[in-house]
């Protein structure tokens, strides 16, 4: 057999845009809950959800948005981010997705880059200021009218909107774009709707690679809603559902797998707080009586590790999604035995196939469910191939291939980086290698540039991060190649190790020895207390490799 595997054609995709599947919800669900969130004390059920994002899509009509134009979301966590994505969804405004952390230049690139005609942003989040941030590349705003910035680095901006109470020249609160609106703005709203396509483009992620500048993968309403659906419909949501949603909302695992799941199944959308935060986590599950939890590992790991985790009542869990990075088995174990969490999935996907392609569900075998990302989504393809483009025979390792309604439409105005990852057959290349076995259940077996190549031996980091995960004192640990002139590259280990427990460098190293061959055991060890991580909790491994090349003293000759 052959590594290439056909989702179910059963139930049929959406063929409806976001704003429509908004008011279906809307209407079949009116006063369930529908947003939940904790840390700002409002409740809406869908109904209200519906007014709201039409009241603030007017809003922006009035501010003289039209179809197509771009409309960014720069904040946390908060009700205001769902409204201006369904708000856009509703006006056909596509949304541009910003990285809360990012910082000036980031910022600057991404606005010009699509041409962003209004930013809706916090006033701030951790240490950042954001009006703050906009003022120092666009000095002009301070004299400018709401709706009417005219600034020179800045050239496409007309629109500044602000969330919360503060109030600064030039910019419009959040609240008071929605009463901007006129009867002849609603109307226009109301007239939008029909006219919309679910294949039009409805939102801009940027996906940061570690060389390059970030490419903006553009999605439409049915790439992400039918996704949504799909990844709630294998966790077995349902109407009544409340899904915990502590990962960030600019992210698809945030804005695709929660909100659009949420608006697809009738399920309440439940916001912990701004940022991820363990204990805000566990009081929402026990306060809004959660039935499912989302997290990457490193969010399951710290919410685990709470030293007050016991005190919380988890037992209204019982679903759930984790995904974002490899998942150890005896995370996994606790999250089903401790957590409450009988029927988690794994899922596994990339930004630029909405995300998720393979998942797993909640009646695999166990160890289907520890071991594996389980099988290819409804409506997808996927295929293993090899260097030449050939698909491998099933259990081999290759780049894993992605096709059907998933796949983006392209990268904004990039038709050559489109080019170099969507080949003329529709089949978008992951740069994942993995695996897909006689049953077609398929596994991650690491990056295809994070290849360690030993003295000529392939060595794949995931499996040496398995065999640590196993030592008792390990919590977490990621593994990366560093160049070597004698040998190409040699392992090394960043190991952070569970509270109150022990161990140094030579003792991993002891622990592999005679357990794994000998050219897997990693030359360097680092006992750390932290890794370098994206804001959606992912490992950066490229800054492990640069932390450990500058203090080695080594060129990079890779």
């Amino acid at each position: 057999m052959t590594s290439h595997v056909h989702g179910a054609s059963e139930p049929p995709l959406i063929e409806h845009t976001i704003g429509a599947a908004l008011a279906l919800a809307a209407g079949r669900w009116g006063t369930r809950d529908a947003l939940v969130s904790v840390g700002q004390g409002i409740s809406w059920n869908f109904a209200e959800l519906l007014e709201r994002s039409d009241a603030f899509a007017a809003g922006l009509l009035a501010l003289g948005l039209n179809p197509g134009d771009r409309i960014g979301i720069w904040a946390p966590n908060c009700v205001e981010w769902t409204l201006t994505q369904f708000a856009a969804a509703r006006a056909g405004l596509i949304l541009v997705t910003i990285n809360p952390a990012y910082r000036l230049s980031e910022v600057e690139y991404t606005i010009n880059k699509v041409g962003l005609s209004a930013l809706v942003a916090a006033s701030r989040f951790k240490t950042s200021d954001y009006p703050a941030m906009i003022e120092e590349l666009a000095p002009e705003v301070a004299a400018s009218a709401p709706g009417e910035l005219h600034a020179a680095r800045l050239p496409t901006l007309r629109s500044l909107i602000l969330i919360g109470e503060q109030t600064r020249p030039g910019w419009l609160g959040f609240d008071d774009a929605a009463a901007r609106a006129t009867d002849s703005d609603r109307e226009r709203l109301a007239a939008i709707g029909p006219t919309l396509d679910p294949k039009d483009a409805i939102n801009i992620q940027f996906t940061s690679g570690t060389t390059g500048l970030p490419k903006g993968a553009t999605l439409s309403h049915r790439n992400i809603l039918n996704n949504g659906y799909f990844v709630g419909r294998t966790q077995g949501l349902e109407e009544g559902d409340r899904i915990c949603i502590p990962v960030p909302l600019y992210h698809c695992f945030g804005m695709v797998m929660g909100n659009l799941a949420s608006i697809t199944h009738g399920a309440a959308m439940i916001y912990p707080s701004e940022g991820f935060d363990p204990e805000a986590v566990l009081r929402a599950v026990e306060v809004e009586r959660c039935t499912s939890l989302y997290g990457v590992p490193t969010m399951f790991i710290a919410v685990l590790a709470h030293p007050d985790f016991d005190r919380f009542d988890v037992s209204s869990l019982r679903t759930g999604c984790m995904a974002g990075a490899i998942c150890p088995e005896p995370l996994m174990r606790q999250v089903v035995e401790r957590l409450n969490m009988r029927d988690v999935t794994i899922a596994y996907g990339m930004t630029e196939t909405s995300p998720v392609s393979f998942q797993t569900a909640p009646d695999d075998p166990f160890e289907r469910r520890v071991g594996s990302i389980g099988r290819v989504q409804p409506h997808l393809e996927c295929k293993i191939v090899d260097i030449d483009g050939k698909i491998v025979p099933s259990g081999e390792p290759g780049e894993l291939c992605t096709r059907g309604y998933s796949v983006m439409i392209g990268y904004w105005d990039e038709p050559e980086r489109t080019a170099d990852s969507i080949d003329e057959d529709g089949w978008m290349h992951s740069g994942d290698l993995a695996t897909i076995d006689a049953e077609g259940y398929g596994n991650i077996v690491g990056r295809l540039k994070d290849m360690v190549i030993r003295g000529g031996e392939n060595i794949y980091p995931r499996e040496v991060e398995d065999y640590l995960y196993r030592h008792p004192a390990v919590e977490d640990v990621a593994v990366v190649g560093i160049p070597d002139e004698r040998m190409g590259e040699e392992l090394c280990a960043w190991v952070r190790l569970k509270p109150g427990t022990d161990a140094s460098a030579d003792d991993m190293r002891e622990f592999c020895r005679g357990q794994i061959a000998h050219y897997k055991v990693p030359r360097y060890v680092r006992i750390v207390n932290a890794f370098p991580t994206t804001v959606t909790g992912k490992v950066q491994k490229y800054l492990i490799r640069e932390a450990m090349v500058a203090d080695l003293g080594k060129e990079d000759i890779s």
